[in-house]
């Protein structure tokens, strides 16, 4: 035993010892004491019945009564004592979290020992990181969704403004430049609108074995069309027949966020190629492409939101940062694991295993 639980018992089983030690300390003190004073006054038998009855009852009367102080004084010190030392770190877990709620998220509370006391603090102390931390990309997601919104919002402006005072002609190509930023604000707040959603406490997977050389085969058939138009040759590989545990439509999500980026970013004449491979315990799902890639400082924070790996990249070429976010997030859900490989100027590698069907 150990912790909180074994404290409380120790506790219990002290206060129970102690009484009984206290009775049986005093009987044996209180009797001995009259009997010996018996033996004093005691002169004739006569006497020695009355006397003996007397001194007999008064050893009763006072040990119990000595047995009933003692005690209770022993129980109220440990109780005291017990309480405490329980409460002490409550007290200070309640005005932490006290502190939290009002705003404080840098409050953290002193943890001692290594009982379940200490591992509520810590827990404490974790859950303040984490709302702390959720704070800052609460603050930093806002800012980036402004920024996102700003500029395409300022282009119309200024392009309506130009047309609705006569600067401009409302030609085709000035609308179209409208329409295009337009788009992209479309675009944005579906990718923000899927983020939102996957980041909800109630998104849950309807998970199902499913045959993902099908799924990637339906998803190239859908996007050949655009490749060709680019001029993009798509290839895939299937070794077999691989069925893992996924929910089909997040699957779909990722392959589509995937192969847009892969499109996005291969320039003409180049190759996207889908390879599926059984591993030991993994589907593996391998996108790669002959693209611009991406310097390798780049790629530890390239499934960040908002993030771009190449700042001199517009909206329209660079996307909303928030695809590869999406993959990530749809992937951990999954129990998956997701890498990236890149080079610049010589295409990236995108990894993603699936646990198989059982």
């Amino acid at each position: 035993m150990r912790g909180l639980y074994a404290r409380i018992s120790i506790a219990c089983i002290g206060i129970a010892s102690g009484v009984l030690l206290i009775s049986t300390i005093t009987f044996i003190f209180e009797a001995h004491y009259h009997l010996a004073m018996f033996q004093r006054q005691a002169k004739d038998m006569n006497m020695i019945s009355k006397s003996f009855n007397d001194h007999f009852e008064q050893a009763l009367i006072q040990s119990v009564l000595l047995i009933a102080i003692l005690g209770i004084i022993l129980a109220v010190i440990i109780s005291l004592f017990v309480a405490k030392r329980i409460t002490s770190p409550l007290v200070q877990m309640k005005n932490v979290a006290e502190r939290m709620a009002k705003g404080e998220l840098t409050s953290r509370t002193e943890v001692k020992g290594n009982d379940e006391l200490a591992d509520l603090g810590i827990s404490l102390n974790h859950l303040a990181e984490q709302l702390l931390l959720q704070e800052q990309l609460r603050k930093t997601m806002t800012a980036d969704v402004a920024h996102e919104l700003r500029t395409p919002l300022a282009t119309l402006k200024s392009h309506m403004e130009a047309m609705m005072e006569g600067v401009w002609e409302p030609t085709p190509r000035r609308l179209e430049s409208c329409f295009d930023e337009i788009e992209r604000l479309r675009f944005l707040v579906g990718d923000l609108e899927q983020l939102t959603e996957v980041e909800s406490p109630n998104f849950k997977l309807k998970l199902q074995n499913e045959n993902i050389g099908s799924i990637v085969q339906h998803y190239i058939d859908t996007y050949q069309s655009e490749f060709k138009k680019k001029d993009v040759r798509l290839l895939f590989h299937c070794e077999a027949l691989c069925i893992a545990l996924i929910d089909r439509l997040r699957f779909g999500q990722i392959m589509v966020n995937i192969l847009s980026n892969a499109l996005k970013f291969t320039p003409s004449k180049g190759e996207v190629k889908i390879e599926i491979k059984e591993r030991s315990e993994a589907i593996q799902i391998a996108i790669t492409d002959t693209g611009i890639g991406i310097d390798e400082s780049e790629l530890p924070f390239v499934f960040e939101r908002f993030y771009r790996a190449d700042k001199s990249r517009d909206r329209k070429s660079g996307g909303s940062g928030i695809g590869l976010t999406i993959v990530k997030k749809l992937v951990d859900a999954h129990n998956g694991t997701v890498e990236i490989y890149s080079r610049l100027d010589m295409g990236t590698s995108i990894k993603i295993n699936l646990p198989k069907s059982t």
